[in-house]
């Protein structure tokens, strides 16, 4: 590290102030290389190439580039050529390497098995944190993970090694804590089967969440496609202090931007307060962005991340970032198409929710909201960690409030639970006594898993439709996420003040005006949390959770069970037929929010994600009926009779009948999981018709050969009736920009005539034509 420090210190002054970069780094890569992590030795980072691909395309724009440019645009497959216009065209791209979560990866290499490819091209992660229920603490639930699922470890184990990737064992930690501290780096583009992914923005890099298709076209070295995105700059000023911290950040965002607000763009963090968050504080930032619809959000490289970098051991990385800073940071006199501006020494802690995660109350206001809406004010649990809070910078705040209860002899009123974010994280704070000061205040150390943030929980403490209240670090809040009962009314905050909630026991105490009572009845207030950035020590890396693939695993076998239900091999999706698709039924007609939780639900279901057939039994059971406004109830048209959502679609398949779906806004919002898209494919539906899509739904129902297609009129969306039939025409002159027709025949007799428009290009025409984009793969190969 010196050494390579002091020969770039050599080259610069040797070259003079004014020498390109490139000099400096040809002359040094002369005389070595720095690899992408410790864990892929023969993988090197190129700045060099994506620093010529930046010249090249400033060159054309002539322009200004934002930072999210420069990394997007340096990683264009072909720079020269490529058409960019923000918010219109579609890039063609090469990410540096691809990550998958054990829940996506299990149909992610499904997918890449039926490819025919014998290796990936990029390098690849597996990682196993989505299946590990909390139900009693850390090492029985982990135990029992192991037990319950390890068929479904096994199997991506195997595959892993078969095919090149590599594969982080269940216990080793969320996935986005793991890439931060291992494969995040400035200007690396990642894409990640997870929508969470954006987490690594907190560290300068472009990380995208995706749908598993996505990943294997990476993984298969196709070139990525990714409409060309907004860039919405949020600017700023001022410095955190006090009881307000970086989620308090994202949380006032949300609130302006709201669910959708961020679709079709990146956000990007710039201005003289990015200085005063730390680098895991901007990944929380980055993380929570998934819930305004973003396609990622990214920092400027700064003395944060170049800190992290060297405290996790990779000082190499951050002295090749600074040779190439000026490519790591938005060039001045840069142009976003929105700006937002946020004064962070003005910036109060904040709450969001219930149900939503971009409701913001100040803290300071949450109590007397919840008593106008009758909203539950005690606290029955408060849960800190999850991929968004669970830096050792988090557990520290959250400890040094929970000494200061335990000082005065108090304990949690609420239950209170703690998500380490790795095995490194958990080690950490075992060593530096944190995890204990939680404990003793009465908190449950749980899994370095998902856990309750993903319904990965087995609450006993209400039961199911009975009305309570929760608040959460975590960054989603859907209704019955995080543990499958309706009326729980969950709230997203900072973790600082979820232990201060839990302490105190109700959701109207503001840490900074209100008095707690000590065990011997003196009236106190706590005062503002503090913990270190980063451990005075090295990180303890905890137990060894790698598995590296093998040099050569084409002689290795990856089986499974035809007898399975956790597992079962894919079968192609027919062919479009070549003709309009004519009267088809109206599976549901979707009443308000539908989020993929409403379409493909988790917690219990998780354990099917790599069995298509056994998952489809749960498509849109959390979808609410517009005829009769009940959830998983609708009319079977055939029969008459009504059943659940997923029985009438077997219904109308096996009968050879097609069918719609129809939504409102920001339909798909909420997880990247493809099987919200493979389900509704597998069961025999057609297009999917709504006022608007989430960005990384709509992606995904094109890869599975379905028909994403919204409104050109919104007030369209009342002129269907659950009984119609509906024919989309058109499709035998499918063209981009040309929008489709739907005919819509009433019971009555009459009929409508209405416009649907669609975002497909020429290539994801072909995916359509070829049934999915998997088929078009395999008949590119031929």
């Amino acid at each position: 590290m010196a050494s390579y420090c002091l020969t770039v210190t050599r080259l610069r002054l040797a070259l003079g102030t004014g020498a390109r970069r490139v000099h400096v780094s040809a002359a040094f890569r002369a005389k070595a290389q720095v690899t992408m992590s410790r864990f892929e030795p023969d993988s090197f980072i190129n700045y060099e190439k994506m620093s010529e691909n930046i010249g090249i395309v400033r060159k054309r724009l002539k322009r200004p580039l934002t930072l999210s440019e420069k990394i997007v645009y340096g990683h264009l497959d072909d720079p020269a050529g490529q058409e960019i216009e923000r918010g219109r065209t579609y890039l063609r791209l090469r990410p540096d390497r691809v990550a998958m979560q054990d829940a996506t990866a299990q149909m992610a290499m499904l997918q890449f098995i039926s490819s025919g490819l014998p290796r990936v091209a990029v390098p690849s992660t597996i990682h196993c944190d989505h299946l590990i229920e909390a139900q009693i603490g850390a090492d029985k639930d982990l135990q029992r993970a192991k037990e319950v699922n390890q068929e479904v470890y096994n199997f991506l184990a195997s595959a892993g090694a078969k095919y090149g990737v590599g594969f982080w064992k269940p216990g080793s930690g969320i996935i986005h804590q793991i890439i931060l501290e291992n494969y995040a780096y400035p200007g690396v583009m990642l894409i990640g089967t997870d929508s969470h992914t954006p987490n690594g923005g907190g560290l300068g890099a472009i990380c995208i969440g995706v749908g598993g298709a996505d990943a294997v076209d990476v993984m298969a070295g196709i070139p990525w496609e990714l409409k060309c995105p907004n860039v919405i700059g949020v600017k700023l000023t001022g410095s955190l202090s006090g009881w307000t911290s970086p989620k308090d950040v994202i949380l006032k965002v949300a609130g302006i931007l709201t669910v959708k607000g961020g679709t079709g763009a990146i956000v990007e963090y710039h201005g003289p307060g990015v200085d005063s968050i730390s680098c895991t504080g901007m990944a929380t930032i980055c993380n929570m962005g998934a819930e305004i619809g973003a396609t990622t959000s990214v920092f400027p490289y700064n003395h944060r991340m170049r800190t992290y970098l060297e405290k996790t051991g990779r000082g190499e990385i951050s002295a090749v970032a600074d040779v190439f800073h000026k490519d790591l940071v938005p060039d001045a006199g840069c142009e976003y198409d929105q700006v937002v501006e946020i004064n962070l020494s003005e910036l109060k802690p904040h709450i969001n929710g219930p149900f939503t995660p971009d409701w913001a109350h100040p803290v300071s206001e949450i109590g007397a909201v919840a008593k106008k809406n009758d909203w539950p004010l005690e606290v029955k649990v408060g849960l800190i960690g999850s991929c968004t809070n669970s830096s050792y910078e988090d557990m520290g705040r959250a400890a040094s409030l929970a000494k200061q209860a335990l000082d005065k002899g108090l304990r949690c009123k609420a239950e209170f639970t703690v998500t380490p974010g790795s095995e490194q994280i958990r080690a950490t704070i075992e060593r530096d006594g944190y995890a204990k000061i939680l404990r003793d205040v009465g908190g449950m150390v749980l899994a370095n898993a998902c856990g309750p943030c993903i319904g990965q929980w087995d609450r006993k403490d209400v039961k199911k439709g009975e009305k309570n209240t929760i608040v959460t670090s975590y960054n989603r809040n859907f209704t019955g996420r995080n543990d499958a009962n309706p009326a729980t009314h969950a709230f997203v905050t900072s973790p600082e003040i979820v232990t201060a909630m839990a302490i105190a026991g109700t959701l109207d105490f503001n840490p900074e005006t209100d008095y707690l009572t000590a065990a011997n009845g003196e009236k106190f207030k706590l005062r503002p949390p503090s913990g270190d950035e980063l451990p005075s020590k090295d990180f303890d890396p905890g137990q060894d959770t790698y598995q590296h693939p093998p040099a050569v695993g084409s002689t290795l076998q990856v089986d499974v069970s035809p007898s399975s239900n956790r597992l079962q091999l894919l079968e192609p999706f027919d062919r479009w037929s070549g003709r309009d698709l004519e009267e088809l039924r109206v599976l549901i007609k979707v009443k308000g929010k539908c989020t993929t939780d409403h379409i493909s639900a988790a917690g219990p279901w998780l354990k099917f994600r790599g069995h298509l057939d056994n998952i489809s039994n749960n498509m849109l059971i959390g979808a609410v009926n517009m005829e009769n406004d009940a959830v998983n109830r609708i009319k079977n048209q055939l029969t008459g009779e009504y059943g659940g959502v997923p029985d009438v679609a077997r219904h109308y398949k096996a009968a050879g009948v097609g069918w719609v779906v129809v939504g409102d806004e920001n339909y798909g919002e909420g997880s990247s999981r493809e099987h919200a898209a493979l389900e509704p494919r597998h069961l025999g539906g057609r297009a999917i018709i709504v006022k608007s899509f989430a960005r990384i739904h709509e992606t995904n129902l094109k890869k599975q050969g379905m028909l994403p297609l919204t409104f050109a009129n919104p007030l369209d969306y009342d002129k269907i009736c659950p009984e119609d039939k509906v024919s989309i025409q058109g499709l035998e002159s499918f063209v981009p920009g040309k929008p489709l027709t739907a005919v819509i025949k009433h019971s009555d007799g009459s009929q409508d005539s209405i416009s649907l428009n669609h975002t497909f290009n020429h290539p994801q025409i072909e995916w359509f034509k070829a049934g999915s984009a998997l088929n078009r793969m395999k008949e590119l190969q031929q």
